[in-house]
């Protein structure tokens, strides 16, 4: 194992709890939102607003390469990395896979206490709760599907980076 792919909806935990895991294993971490935004020069909103969705997920599918050839590292992923079946593939093809799982109000309650949600530009032009109930809907299977283990991300990071640590240490 070489690298570790957080995957689940927005606010579901990724980047915090992923970057409690690294520091646990001693791994660095990575996010392929991050990722994008510095190449970018701008944040995501800024990148949707201008270029396009399209050319975002273009640009998310080249963070996942460049991810891909990190060793040792923790990558969170953008909610809708999944989306992509080459991106699929190339998630459970590049290390062990975690899906973030948590109900959409809980996602709505924290996408409110979000202070950079300026970053995270509409999917749908819908009221936010709407929205990820509708977007968790259609992408559930697809987490689901990518995931070698599907973790509770009710939780606060710590127990969510622990419960993958569990995982781990059970897989050998």
């Amino acid at each position: 194992m070489e690298r570790i792919f957080l995957i689940g909806a927005r606010a579901s935990g990724k980047t915090t709890a992923g970057r409690i895991l690294a520091e646990k294993l001693g791994w660095r971490c990575a996010d392929t939102d991050e990722m994008v935004q510095r190449r970018a020069g701008c944040s995501i909103a800024d990148m949707v607003a201008r270029d396009g969705w399209p050319v975002f997920r273009e640009a998310e599918a080249g963070a996942l390469q460049a991810a891909c050839a990190l060793t040792r590292v923790v990558v969170s992923t953008g909610g809708g990395m999944v989306l992509r079946a080459d991106n699929r593939a190339a998630l459970r093809e590049g290390g062990i896979v975690f899906y973030l799982c948590a109900p959409a109000a809980v996602l709505a309650s924290r996408l409110v206490l979000d202070p950079v949600v300026s970053q995270r530009p509409s999917l749908t032009g819908g009221n936010p709760a709407a929205e990820i109930a509708a977007v968790l809907a259609e992408r559930d299977t697809l987490y689901r599907e990518t995931a070698h283990h599907v973790v509770d991300a009710c939780q606060p990071a710590a127990a969510v980076a622990g419960q993958m640590l569990r995982l781990l240490a059970a897989a050998g």
